[in-house]
């Protein structure tokens, strides 16, 4: 990942603990902050989180308060939760599009972009910044028995990061006991 003046960053929260928890990292996410921006600390780095309602006051939500304490520029969208007819819990809403118009909006004004998902419906907006001359990275992996990156968003991106080899850069570090 190069460093550029002006970029930003964009993780899909549920698609980076997905990759993280199939490849079993224990997240630090001051670490991540601190690798995603490089040596461009003024780049902002946006999470994006969609939650249920119950989700809305649990862990998740203790995550997102302290992310945004802590650097991340949070967005959360709680989605709706219903029972079908055959007693299966549907979810309505995605932060999908809320992302993308996000990312459109900061094309003028950036060199380059980080994506942190493997969500393959971004390949279209990773083709319209690129034509708006902003270079993208992804991140995501593919080092999982069913890769977590659609594999046309790989394609599309100027540089693709294997979370994977980053985990070192990013794994929780355990304090270690003396004595």
């Amino acid at each position: 990942m190069r460093n550029f003046e002006r970029s930003a960053i964009f993780i899909d929260g549920a698609n980076l603990h997905l990759a993280v928890s199939s490849l079993g990292i224990d997240l630090d996410y001051a670490r991540l902050l601190r690798r995603l921006r490089g040596k461009s600390h003024s780049a902002q780095v946006f999470y994006y989180a969609a939650l249920t309602e119950a989700q809305a006051n649990g862990p998740t939500n203790r995550l997102t308060e302290w992310l945004g304490c802590n650097g991340y520029v949070v967005v959360r969208k709680q989605i709706a939760e219903s029972v079908d007819g055959f007693g299966r819990h549907r979810f309505r809403g995605s932060i999908d599009v809320d992302l993308a118009v996000a990312v459109m909006a900061m094309t003028e004004r950036v060199d380059a972009m980080t994506l942190v998902s493997g969500n393959g419906a971004f390949r279209s907006l990773v083709a319209a910044v690129q034509r708006k001359g902003v270079r993208v990275s992804v991140i995501s992996t593919i080092r999982t028995p069913r890769p977590i990156i659609a594999e046309e968003l790989r394609r599309q991106a100027d540089e693709f990061i294997d979370i994977d080899d980053l985990s070192n850069e990013i794994r929780r570090v355990s304090a270690q006991r003396v004595g």
